[in-house]
């Protein structure tokens, strides 16, 4: 926990004021069961940023036979919100790949603070994920990846995923959740107003977020 919340504190600093941060997650159906918990969470981050400056913040996932979704950019938390109780986890293969190249070309685009990336697998070619994390990494923008379960491999690519961005990467399984929110939140205060909003929302947070702004100190 400590060291994910040292490379959040490290990574590039947001545009204070309002940022875009990219909410990717892996919607193949072994993660149904954490679906919903996820439509909270999101929610949640709106409402730690809105006191910010605002955070504008897209949907992406990937899901079935080669599907990939990206949604329009909301400012408020009910159109991201009400996009993701209509999904419904179906099986297939990963495409994080896609994820990426699609957080590259949105930032050339108009520049992306962060891109946040909720999963538990991987079966993709690592050195082409790995080439891809490393053109975010060039054009400052950090993957925080969140890793559910205990898949050896996915662990293993997230964290070079995470290195090769310039972003983190922590587990979190069901009875962690509450760490994955207040995780969430400070990276919705890294996008919306920087590492200042970050330090600010560290002294009143929960013990998650008490070890950043100990980690800052």
């Amino acid at each position: 926990m400590a060291a994910f919340l040292e490379k959040v504190r490290q990574a590039p600093v947001a545009v204070a004021g309002g940022g875009r941060l990219l909410f990717a997650l892996d919607a193949t159906a072994s993660r149904q069961a954490t679906w919903d918990q996820a439509v909270q969470i999101q929610a949640e981050m709106f409402h730690e940023a809105a006191a910010l400056g605002g955070l504008q913040v897209q949907l992406a996932y990937y899901r079935g036979m080669g599907e990939f979704v990206a949604g329009s950019w909301h400012p408020k938390a009910d159109g991201v919100v009400a996009a993701m109780t209509a999904v419904r986890c179906l099986g297939g293969q990963t495409q994080i790949l896609k994820v990426i190249k699609h957080a590259i070309a949105e930032t050339q685009r108009q520049r992306i603070a962060a891109v946040v990336f909720v999963g538990d697998a991987m079966e993709e070619a690592i050195d082409d994920l790995c080439a891809a994390a490393g053109q975010l990494g060039l054009l400052g923008v950090p993957m925080f990846l969140f890793h559910e379960g205990h898949d050896p491999l996915a662990e293993g690519a997230f964290q070079q995923l995470a290195r090769l961005s310039g972003g983190a990467c922590c587990h979190f399984d069901a009875s962690s959740a509450h760490q994955l929110r207040d995780l969430l939140r400070a990276v919705a205060a890294y996008a919306a107003g920087g590492r200042r909003a970050l330090e600010n929302q560290a002294r009143r947070g929960g013990a998650a977020v008490q070890n950043l702004l100990t980690q800052l100190k």
